[in-house]
């Protein structure tokens, strides 16, 4: 249980990120210091990738995809890792080089004003997804700590993104990236070491699963008719079948090299050098806040159930094995863990750690879904109709954060019941299907295809990814949109 240990280390914990990131944001007198810095070293593009790419759904998310589907949950960490990698080997320079500021000023470069807004404005339905997310997972933890209700939790997590990055841009996340890099290494490894003792290792954590699916009833409810199928579905990578995993790994690596965040961060740097480091230091990282994040899942999965199983175990007459704890929802599984398994010092920095990861991880989506709206679809729209912004570029665009933040609040209580992963890949997924071609041919082929071709495949792409994943068409809707924006470049060019 929660008790005052805990609250003075969640509190010191936020408090200190809150404190770094205020005080670094100082150091910003102008827009072009807020959204991408300009003299970051390594460490820094490093804190600032991971700050934002490391968030609900690669912590909490990726322990509850564990719960249900054991090692198949790393695959959302190796994804973000392996887009870390080739946003800094192979797309850093061409965009340093670009001498745009936004990834959508690429795209008008190359295929005019049109296609960037409709770039932008689809762009920005798959960031806001990941905002979404980031909402519920605060708010989740937010009110698994303190019992607050579900709105007031999603009001108190929007504030405290704001005042993550709204006074600080890009130096702000990527100082509070830092401090979040050891932080998170602190927590994931200590719940990784703790996973490790109590189970007696990886035999222990198969013997615990091989004991709770032991309950025929139990195993029934979760499709489980063998031990071997306990070991195919907790001791695989490709534990949803091969397609549906590399689908998702596909999402993550394609859309983080689309994403405005994290290319702020590589145009943050003083160097491409820099730039590329930074990267890569990012992509060794992540992997292993993603093994840590696994084991807690996949060991929690052997010693709880969750109240709709416990429900369902109740209704066909059968009794919960000895020794199991019931967790309200899957999506608790580490915070329980840290609550149940850690000393209440550790455990209090690691649930301050977790909270922070969410936040910051919110603050950089929402500062560039706000540094697309301000720059590029208002620059636009003022355009076509022939008038002049009356705020300044630095207000427009921390007026626009806030706009972002109380929208997906009000959205988030409308998808509240949905898993966090779910919407982190259908995000990302959608990010790329829109901009990785247009960015791509925009950056090394340019001249091949008209501004109308690009826009098509913009709008095509996305309505076919979104109608497979409404329909849930095998394997992953991802396909289905890569495929259909390829297919309209080709047929339309």
């Amino acid at each position: 249980m929660l008790n005052a240990i805990h609250i003075i280390g969640i509190l010191a914990t936020v408090g200190i990120l809150v404190a770094v990131s205020v005080l670094s944001g100082r150091k910003v007198k102008d827009a072009a210091g807020f959204t991408t810095g300009g003299k970051a070293g390594s460490w820094m593009v490093c804190g600032a990738i991971l700050g934002t790419l490391v968030g609900g759904q690669s912590t909490i998310g990726t322990a509850q995809l564990a719960f249900t589907y054991g090692l198949s949950a790393w695959w959302f960490t190796i994804g973000a890792a392996l887009g870390s990698l080739v946003l800094g080997l192979v797309y850093a320079k061409p965009l340093r080089s670009s001498g745009c500021t936004t990834v959508m000023e690429v795209v008008r470069q190359q295929y005019g004003r049109r296609a960037e807004t409709v770039g932008s404005v689809l762009f920005l339905v798959g960031i806001f997804i990941s905002i979404m997310s980031q909402l519920l997972s605060s708010s989740a933890m937010i009110t698994s700590l303190f019992g607050l209700p579900t709105a007031t939790a999603l009001l108190v997590g929007a504030v405290l993104i704001a005042l993550l990055v709204l006074f600080g841009g890009i130096r702000s996340a990527g100082a509070g990236g830092i401090v979040k890099l050891v932080l998170l290494y602190i927590s994931s490894l200590a719940a990784g070491i703790a996973v490790w003792r109590l189970a007696g290792g990886l035999g222990g954590i198969r013997s615990g699963l091989e004991e709770l699916f032991a309950n025929q009833q139990l195993a029934a409810i979760n499709g489980i008719g063998s031990a071997e199928d306990v070991h195919r579905r907790y001791g695989s990578l490709l534990a949803r079948g091969p397609l549906k995993d590399l689908g998702g790994c596909l999402s993550l690596t394609l859309g983080v090299v689309c994403t405005q965040t994290y290319a702020q961060a590589i145009w943050s740097a003083a160097t491409t050098r820099k730039a590329r480091r930074g990267a890569v230091l990012c992509a060794a990282l992540i992997p292993v806040i993603g093994a840590a994040c696994t084991l807690v899942g996949i060991y929690m999965r052997g010693h709880y159930v969750t109240a709709a199983e416990m429900e369902a175990l109740a209704a066909a007459g059968g009794t919960l094995p000895e020794g199991i704890g019931i967790l309200e929802n899957s999506l608790q599984a580490f915070p329980a863990f840290i609550l149940a398994h850690l000393p209440s010092w550790l455990g209090g920095i690691a649930l301050g750690a977790l909270l922070v990861n969410i936040l910051g991880c919110g603050s950089g989506l929402v500062l560039g879904a706000a540094t697309i709206a301000s720059r590029d679809l208002l620059g636009n729209v003022l355009t076509l109709f022939h008038r002049k912004a009356r705020l300044e570029p630095l207000a427009q665009t921390r007026l626009a954060i806030v706009a972002i933040l109380l929208l997906g609040v009000a959205a988030a209580l409308f998808v509240r019941g949905s898993f966090i992963n779910d919407l982190g890949f259908l995000s990302l997924g959608l990010r790329a299907v829109v901009l990785l071609l247009p960015l791509s041919f925009a950056l090394w082929l340019p001249g091949r295809f008209r501004a109308k071709a690009v826009m098509l495949s913009m709008i095509i792409g996305s309505v076919a990814m979104l109608a497979a994943g409404v329909l849930h068409l095998p394997p992953d809707a991802m396909y289905y949109g890569l495929a259909a924006s390829a297919l309209t470049l080709a047929v339309c060019r």
